[in-house]
């Protein structure tokens, strides 16, 4: 079997601090690394509203984790994402060329120069 390119979006509750927030997000991480996943990025957007409520919550921690790794590791983190009660919401997906041609030109800052360059025209 051969890596694929994986990328996963998870929603961490809001009534974490920052350092709890950001030990979570290293536990998936170092998970990951335990096996055998190579981490390509990892992107903290930040506490964002929801659509809906979620566990009468209305806002969470959103992050962003793009790797490579075989397919049976995505079960074993789905597990460790349903057993941890700080992880309201997460979605995996796999990621064909086009998606990682765009994930990489997103990590390089390519769309948010266009949006600079609009406000400097302003």
């Amino acid at each position: 079997m051969f890596q694929k390119n994986y990328e996963t979006v998870f929603i961490l509750t809001p009534v974490l601090s920052e350092i709890q927030m950001k030990d979570t997000v290293d536990k998936f991480v170092n998970l990951l690394k335990e096996e055998g996943a190579d981490v390509i990025n990892v992107e903290n957007w930040g506490l964002k509203k929801l659509a809906y409520p979620i566990q009468k919550k209305s806002t969470g921690f959103y992050v962003l984790v793009e790797f490579k790794a075989l397919p049976t590791v995505i079960n074993k983190l789905e597990i460790e994402f349903r057993r941890d009660e700080k992880v309201m919401r997460f979605l995996t997906t796999v990621l064909d060329k086009h998606a990682i041609a765009y994930a990489e030109r997103r990590r390089k800052g390519e769309f948010n120069k266009k949006a600079e360059a609009k406000e400097e025209q302003a």
